[in-house]
């Protein structure tokens, strides 16, 4: 099977914070794959921009080393390396005192192509940035503007960011990007529910006995402690990676796929969700911090040797009970948990099914459990189908509980994409579907905020963990308490 490459129109790719981690790692990567991938059409530049002080050569070597170290030799052929560099200019510019803005139009020209501002910056600097970009007279109707989380560390910010941004480019012209949503198997998520007949009569509250999704790390830090400590697991992961992810499986039908009616549905659940504040966050929150432990084979420290601080109770494991009220999910529990140093690298949703209600086939037999839905994220992208069978033999009936394995690096002979990639070109072609809208930002945050609250005011003690388990013993209990247990593939 071969995948369908459609080029997008020329474009110019402004990327600000082009010599810092993400630009590195992902966004030039992801360009250079596409431009292979025959997508870009030509007069297509990529201009990079920072305050770091750099010729148009110098950026181009520093592109090339990202470039040999973040993707496979035998993609990078010399001829395409050439072209891609070809693309690239750099313009050091610094958005607290408008200097070098005035190079920046110069270089980007008078044209009608289309212009995508890409801020792989600090969010401090989101809204400075699109003040001298307007300020500049640089935006277009074929502008875009492309910001990451995080939007807001609570409702009060995101408004304000939102508004910020909002004074300067209409919400057409404004991506939220959540690479989450870029996954393949997230978007698959799609296809399983409204391509098939066989899954959409049961998903509700008569069949789902209850849905996990699990986004595990087994990194520490990594070089973020200046972010991660003021952010913590619930603002980093769940107030938007994890809530997206629980959108996507319970939202109802939209009327087709185009970007508003995916998004109007996704705002109908987070609407939905039961808040959780004060008098429950204890039974239905849990937040943790890792201590020193074991990973990859070898000994780690703990978040506070990491940091270099005794004193911070910034989680870096969060798990809860989430329930959606309404007519398709009322009694079922959305159990989300996250973390960092944790026994594996592993992000999946299981929607485990109500078991029978009787088996016919006695103890022998074995055990019957429940059929499951697991769908998974990262590493190795796939949908796995749990079903009770027949373990071949003779000696009578003996039942066993084996999936129906879909590895996509298996069934497509395609090379499966980064999400960056797909995300990129989806904002070239002006897309919205897979970008959160400003509602919808402000909507999280409406729920995470009493959860923040509820943690600041009571106290709720973050609970150590080993680093490489799964998280603290409460976390156990959460879903146990129900009757219920984790999901551990791994």
């Amino acid at each position: 099977m071969t995948s369908q490459i459609i080029p997008v129109e020329p474009f110019d790719f402004i990327i600000f914070g082009a010599t810092g981690d993400l630009a590195e790692r992902k966004l030039l990567p992801a360009l250079f794959q596409r431009q292979v991938a025959g997508q870009f059409l030509d007069p297509s530049r990529i201009i990079g921009s920072s305050r770091t002080k750099m010729t148009d050569e110098e950026y181009r070597a520093y592109a090339q080393t990202a470039l040999k170290e973040h993707v496979s030799a035998n993609e990078l052929t010399d001829e395409a390396l050439q072209t891609f560099l070809g693309r690239l200019s750099y313009v050091a510019a610094d958005a607290t005192t408008g200097e070098g803005f005035d190079q920046l139009k110069t270089v980007i020209g008078n044209n009608d192509v289309i212009r995508v501002f890409y801020l792989a910056v600090a969010p401090a600097l989101f809204g400075e940035i699109a003040k001298q970009v307007a300020a500049h007279d640089l935006i277009t109707e074929q502008a875009r503007i492309v910001i990451e989380k995080p939007i807001g560390r609570d409702l009060e910010s995101a408004k304000l960011l939102n508004d910020t941004i909002g004074s300067f480019f209409k919400e057409s012209q404004i991506f939220r990007i959540d690479h989450y949503l870029g996954k393949e198997t997230v978007q698959n998520l799609l296809a399983l529910r409204f391509a098939n007949a066989l899954y959409e009569p049961l998903w509700n509250n008569a069949h789902i006995d209850h849905v996990q999704i699990t986004v595990a790390e087994s990194v520490g830090l990594e070089g973020r402690a200046g972010y991660y400590d003021k952010a913590g697991a619930l603002r980093d992961m769940v107030q938007n990676h994890m809530l997206q992810l629980l959108c996507l499986v319970a939202i109802e039908a939209p009327p087709s796929i185009d970007a508003d009616s995916l998004r109007d549905e996704k705002l109908k659940v987070l609407r939905s969700l039961q808040r959780i504040n004060g008098h429950t966050a204890g039974k239905l929150t849990v937040r943790g911090q890792y201590r020193a432990g074991a990973s990859a084979g070898g000994p780690v420290k703990g978040y506070l040797e990491e940091l270099g601080n005794g004193e911070s109770t910034t989680e870096t494991f969060v798990a809860i009970k989430a329930e959606i009220a309404n007519w398709r999910w009322a009694g079922v529990p959305f159990y989300l948990r996250t973390g960092k140093r944790l026994a594996a690298r592993v992000s999946e949703i299981v929607i485990e099914f109500k078991p029978i209600p009787y088996s016919i086939f006695g103890e022998s037999a074995g055990q019957v459990v429940a059929n499951k839905l697991v769908i998974r994220l990262q590493p190795d992208e796939g949908v796995k189908q749990w079903l009770m069978i027949k373990d071949p033999g003779p000696g009578g009936m003996r039942l066993k509980h084996v999936p129906l394995d879909m590895s996509f690096a298996e069934a497509f002979n395609v090379r499966n994409p980064d999400a960056y990639e797909r995300l990129i070109m989806d904002v070239v072609r002006g897309n919205q579907t897979l970008f959160m809208r400003r509602d919808e930002v402000e909507a999280a945050w409406n729920w995470i905020d009493p959860i923040l609250h509820s943690w600041n005011d009571n106290t709720q003690e973050v609970q150590g963990y080993t680093s490489g388990t799964w998280g603290p013993s409460s976390a156990i209990a959460l879903i146990e308490r129900d009757g219920r247990t984790w999901h551990e593939s791994v």
